[in-house]
């Protein structure tokens, strides 16, 4: 079984910062990817940040040059560093990991339960 538990979300005003961290425990052999994803209220789940095994990165259009995706691989922790938060990025935060339990599987995705993030204007 495998967990993701998420903390740092919080109300902030507009112009401020959070830090959202995620770690992932359980039976893990490998993580190939590890990400967020965004979801207002009436819109779909979008894409914030991913980074890979290999530290490749990548962001939404709506979040570059303000929001840095890291990882730290001995921990399975992946964090989302948020500054110059806008009322627009208010949303239940979702981190993800797309991950290999064992050699012999294919990876699989997990969620965790959302923490909600507001910014106030």
């Amino acid at each position: 079984q495998v967990q993701l538990v998420e903390s740092g979300g919080g109300l902030v005003q507009a112009g401020g910062s959070l830090r959202l961290s995620c770690a992932a425990s359980g039976s893990i052999f490998g993580i190939k990817s590890m990400g967020w994803y965004r979801q207002a209220p009436g819109k779909q789940r979008e894409l914030v940040a991913v980074i890979t095994s290999g530290r490749s990165r990548n962001y939404a259009d709506s979040v570059k040059d303000r929001f840095t995706i890291s990882r730290d691989n001995t921990n399975n922790t992946v964090y989302l560093q948020m500054n110059s938060l806008k009322p627009e990025d208010t949303a239940v935060y979702y981190c993800n990991a797309d991950l290999f339990q064992s050699y012999f599987r294919g990876s699989q995705e997990y969620w965790g339960q959302g923490t909600q993030v507001t910014v106030s204007s």
